[in-house]
């Protein structure tokens, strides 16, 4: 309940409002008014005892010590008070299928479908110039042929060398031995040939048949036929243990050598095959075409990420994301909640989200644990992203603004009294003024919660009570009590400066603005985009 008082003689100019009782004398006429802050969801933002104070200061010089104009009060009524946050935002998909380039490099759109449009499957969404990519398949595909080429020559060349060992163990070494160990053979027979020689000339010259230089003769053939013997055993063992050791290592080597070619030019072959292959998948991704059947939106990058937009002309990277094909029964709003009230969010907590065209009930399902980045986009005020859950409504579209306002608390018929009556002292003391029969007094109040409109009145006054509002308007000890608190803050800013400075900075200068403190209870402040 709202009265306005007006002095003896002197009536109300205010003709926009309904009057339901005026007293025989003229002195107080009575309007009704809302006693409840739950018909709109917000949370106190302390600037308005900021303005109180800024006015009340103002109409204090302009103002009589005893004020002749009419005073509004409001009687204290049990009432229902609710705490909201009210955030901006935006809604999207919390299920998105992203359409992801998969061209490697920089590449130009040449044609993409517009954001919002309905598709099939199959269809096609967005188109890349191809002409670098038919380039590189002409190029690779020569390089893959050149290499192939080197590929099966060095491949007959291993296939030779390997073919030698086997070769050489097979036929030469084994003709080689063979021929020795012939000569071996001859040799020994030659051998006892000569023995036998040599035993029969002893034999026939010690009969006197034969004389002394032909036994001598037969002796030295008969050593000549035993060192070509030792020569033939030589030969042998050279063959076995060195002959075919070094013909050996040579052919490997060469068998080795040749099968490290062949392989190098299969890699050759396989990576320019590859490359080859890549720009032909590559080629096949320039055109982006539907996975299922939906709607397609251009994704909208965060203003702190250098992302280039889609659109035609742009140039796009390799696994950027191109477009989005959102799932319409899956939607969700992200709001930003600063750092002040960050505790009192919760997941849980109940939301009613407002759109252009309806109003729909929500939930808190998760609030971030790592703040947004703070930049000049966003006047540097930290804040942290909490999603809004939505149920599943047909016509909802991404990108549609809407307006959140998340229910921190709700107090069930308690006594409110409205922010406009509430003065905080330098003491952080919380008083109002009421009227009494014997004039108006002042009271020392303790609050609770609060919304932009009331405040939770925990003891102080009683229902039924009538308090004044904006009573720095009108009383003047609510004035005296506004200019305390400036001329603190005049004092604190006369300590801090320096004699002879005669230059402030920033800091100081707002040192030396009037303060005014929220009423307690009235921390919890309403922060919007």
């Amino acid at each position: 309940m709202v009265t306005e008082v007006f002095p003896d003689g002197q009536a109300s100019s205010n003709s926009g409002v309904d009057t339901t009782d005026r007293s025989a004398d003229g002195h107080a006429v009575t309007f009704a008014a809302s006693g409840s802050g739950a018909g709109r969801w917000t949370i106190a933002v302390g600037f308005g005892s900021l303005l109180l104070v800024g006015v009340g200061v103002a109409v204090n010089s302009l103002l009589p010590s005893s004020p002749e104009g009419p005073q509004l009060t409001y009687q204290v009524v049990f009432d229902d008070l609710d705490v909201t946050l009210t955030e901006l935002g935006t809604l999207e998909s919390s299920e998105n299928t992203e359409i992801r380039c998969k061209v490697r490099g920089q590449n130009t759109i040449t044609s993409v479908v517009e954001s919002g449009s309905i598709v099939k499957k199959g269809d096609e969404l967005l188109r890349l110039d191809t002409l670098q990519i038919e380039e590189q398949i002409h190029e690779r595909s020569k390089y893959a042929h050149w290499c192939k080429a080197g590929e099966v020559q060095l491949k007959a060349h291993m296939n030779r060398s390997k073919l030698a060992i086997k070769s050489y163990l097979e036929g030469e070494f084994v003709e080689k031995l063979t021929d020795l160990e012939k000569e071996l053979s001859l040799a020994k027979s030659e051998v006892l040939i000569a023995q036998t020689m040599l035993n029969h000339n002893r034999m026939m010259a010690q009969r006197g048949y034969i004389s002394d230089l032909t036994l001598e003769q037969a002796v030295f053939d008969l050593a000549q036929a035993k060192e070509d013997l030792g020569l033939r055993k030589t030969n042998i063992d050279v063959l076995k243990k060195y002959t075919k050791a070094e013909t050996l290592e040579k052919l490997q080597g060469a068998w080795k050598s040749a099968t490290a070619e062949y392989k190098a030019a299969a890699e050759r072959t396989f990576a320019d095959e590859h490359r080859r292959d890549v720009a032909i998948e590559e080629f096949k991704h320039c055109v982006v075409k539907a996975p299922r059947s939906g709607m397609v939106i251009h994704p909208k990058a965060a203003r702190w990420k250098n992302a280039p937009e889609v659109q035609e002309g742009a140039t796009v990277y390799k696994n950027q994301v191109l477009l989005l094909m959102p799932n319409l029964d899956k939607m969700q709003i992200k709001i930003g909640v600063h750092e002040s009230i960050l505790k009192r969010i919760t997941p849980g907590l109940t939301a009613r989200v407002t759109l252009p065209d309806r109003t729909l009930d929500g939930k808190v399902v998760s609030v971030s644990k790592v703040a947004r980045p703070a930049g000049w986009w966003s006047g540097n005020v930290v804040k942290y992203d909490a999603v809004i859950q939505l149920p599943p409504i047909k016509d909802l579209k991404p990108g549609m603004s809407a307006e959140v306002e998340v229910l921190i608390a709700a107090r069930k018929q308690v006594l409110t009294v409205p922010v406009a009556a509430i003065v905080e002292t330098e003491n952080n003391e919380t008083l109002c003024w009421i009227h009494t029969p014997q004039g108006i007094e002042k009271q020392i109040l303790r609050t609770g919660e609060n919304n932009d409109k009331f405040v939770e009145v925990l003891s102080g006054v009683e229902a039924g009570q009538k308090v004044v509002l904006n009573p720095l308007a009108y009383v003047t000890e609510a004035q005296q009590e506004a200019l305390k608190i400036t001329g603190s803050a005049k004092t604190i800013r006369n300590k801090s400066t320096k004699p002879g400075d005669s230059t402030k900075s920033k800091s100081d200068r707002s040192k030396s603005k009037p303060k005014t403190r929220v009423p307690k209870g009235q921390g919890v402040a309403s922060w919007s985009r």
